[in-house]
């Protein structure tokens, strides 16, 4: 472990908005200032949102933000789910979900949709959502069926992210546990057109003040952009951005982003998609510098959240709820010391604070 790697990582904590002296105004804050947050697992996902806006939001206060529109849930970037600010959406899609298309041609080909097919379903869709009908995956399925059109399983999920992309749909209400989706422009307002080199620069921009400090492969995974797009952005960004070379290595971030300010030992409880975690391939190895998961057996076996201390990754977690409590059971890649344990405690409990139990630690060594 690096000095200089070392302080990479404690500067990426505080610019992903764990670290501490970073406030946020609201869930559509957070989502902005990433561009876009990994949402592909719903309930965790408003976890990630609700542990950079602080003590004392509730998972109710995310399924309103999602019920009201602040924040929409959709397919933009890659080929999986996004959290995005309304005010973002129209641009991101703009720019992103050509190469996304592009991503998804085998799928496509593979459910036999073709491109007239494709334009049929969005406006059968478009008309049945319209006036505020949000409808569910399975009603969908059943509009599409009365049309003669198959739209099961793997089939159906690709439609819906055609109409997604194509700006015809996106997230609707939530009924009950069950998802919706709704008519693109009822939930998204109008807004300018952004020219292409600016949108460019805008992501750019965004992906390293929120992950950095990153490299330029890290965004290309991120975003889907290709290298040439990403020199674009970083041009047009200019001093927006700084970089600085380790182990031969450029990193990118933006003036400001300083060392993580939070005490230590501090103890996170991440779910699997934190933008701490998917936002990276090359420089992933940051969140491991001691290697812990190399020598860790049974990778398989293991609850997928992840529990870092400070800056580093220290074991897995998952969370079971009762009757009338939540029990965390925490597996840990190291001993914690008295003061680690103190702290995974305190998470704990913002955890159950979240969602409104009393959360019970049940931690073992690996």
């Amino acid at each position: 472990m690096t000095v200089e790697a070392l302080g990479l990582a404690r500067r990426r904590i505080c610019s992903v908005g764990l670290g501490g002296g970073r406030p946020f105004g609201g869930p559509a804050e957070v989502v902005g200032w990433f561009g876009a947050l990994q949402s592909q697992d719903f309930q965790p996902a408003k976890w990630a949102v609700a542990q950079r806006l602080g003590p004392g939001v509730t998972d109710a206060d995310l399924d309103r933000a999602v019920d009201d529109g602040v924040i929409l849930r959709t397919h933009v970037l890659r080929p999986t789910w996004h959290f995005v600010a309304r005010a973002d959406l129209r641009w991101l899609l703009e720019l992103t979900a050509p190469r996304v298309h592009a991503l998804n041609a085998y799928a496509y080909r593979r459910g036999e949709l073709d491109g007239g097919l494709l334009c049929r379903t969005a406006d059968l869709i478009a008309d049945a959502v319209a006036g505020g009908n949000h409808l569910t995956r399975t009603e969908i399925a059943a509009l599409l069926a009365r049309h003669g059109i198959v739209a099961e399983g793997f089939r159906l999920g690709y439609i819906l992210i055609h109409a997604e992309l194509e700006r015809v749909i996106c997230s609707g209400v939530l009924r009950g546990k069950q998802h919706t989706y709704a008519l693109f422009e009822e939930r998204v307002p109008r807004a300018g057109s952004m020219e292409r080199e600016a949108a460019l620069a805008e992501l750019v921009r965004r992906f390293f003040a929120s992950h950095g400090p990153a490299t330029v492969k890290d965004l290309s995974w991120w975003s889907s952009l290709t290298r040439a797009d990403i020199d674009i952005g970083l041009s047009l960004a200019g001093r927006a951005l700084e970089s600085t070379d380790v182990d031969g290595v450029t990193y990118w971030f933006a003036p400001g982003n300083d060392a993580a300010t939070a005490p230590s030992p501090s103890v996170r409880l991440l779910q699997a998609y934190d933008e701490y975690i998917v936002g990276y391939r090359q420089s992933k190895y940051l969140i491991d510098l001691g290697g812990l998961m190399a020598t860790t057996p049974d990778k398989s076996g293991l609850p997928n959240g992840v529990i870092v201390v400070d800056t580093q990754l220290a074991g897995r977690w998952k969370r079971t709820v009762r009757a009338d409590v939540v029990v965390l059971e925490a597996v840990l890649y190291r001993p914690f010391g008295a003061a680690e344990s103190a702290a995974l405690q305190v998470a704990a409990d913002e955890l159950g604070v979240f969602l409104g139990a009393r959360v019970v630690v049940s931690a073992r060594l690996l």
